[in-house]
């Protein structure tokens, strides 16, 4: 399914694909994480808090090849803190929207939304007004070439294991892509291009009207 990297964001039991670590805290922690690392990487970890701290809006398109090679196009539309839009092209149903409180996954195909509280979703670390790795992720390595740096979280807090793996460019100064790795060593790659800062997008852009289904749904779980 297209949309698995998407889903693997929101439930810790649910799905078995962690991408974001939601929030840590502790000194210790954050010294551990960076006693690993040499000055060089550490640099090169504040340079990529750096570029998501300086980010207040943006859209562009991306590129998602999943774990069988099926390959999905789209554009996507950030506005910090908390919004955010993934809209899949066709033949692609999926839609994918942050209002700043839920995220909503709609199949627009069979008119089903689901949806989850934003801070119980590692996408809270994407969309926070500031982002800080060495508190708030496990970092597990940091590799550099002249033109990249790769950099690979992992949150053991709220996940059983899978990490995410960002990858900078650091002549243009934007993340390129993020590849997610599954507990079985299944990997999504999430390749992004054209992007624009400081945008000015349509507040409609983040709603999702539900359909009624899904109120059906729930007064017939309660």
């Amino acid at each position: 399914m297209h949309i698995q990297w998407l889903k693997r964001l929101f439930s810790i039991r649910r799905f078995c694909i962690p991408v974001l670590a939601v929030m840590l805290t502790g000194l210790a922690f954050q010294t551990a994480s960076a006693a690993k690392f040499s000055d060089l990487q550490l640099d090169a970890v504040r340079e990529i808090s750096r570029y998501f701290n300086s980010i207040g809006s943006m859209k562009g398109q991306f590129t998602q090849i999943g774990p069988r090679g099926r390959v999905s196009n789209g554009i996507f539309y950030i506005v910090k803190p908390g919004r955010m839009r993934f809209e899949y092209a066709a033949p692609n149903p999926f839609l994918v929207v942050s209002d700043g409180s839920w995220v909503f996954v709609k199949n627009r195909t069979r008119k089903r939304v689901d949806h989850y509280p934003l801070t119980a979703t590692p996408l809270r670390l994407i969309l926070d007004k500031k982002v800080n790795f060495f508190k708030e992720t496990e970092i597990q390595s940091v590799d550099q070439t002249s033109e990249l740096t790769t950099l690979t979280l992992q949150d053991t807090s709220s996940f059983a294991s899978g990490s995410l793996v960002l990858v900078f460019d650091k002549l243009a100064q934007r993340l390129q892509q993020w590849v997610v790795v599954d507990d079985r060593g299944r990997r999504t790659t999430v390749s992004l291009s054209n992007i624009e800062k400081d945008i000015t997008a349509d507040p409609k852009l983040f709603k999702v009207k539900l359909p009624k289904s899904n109120f059906r749904d729930e007064q017939d779980n309660r």
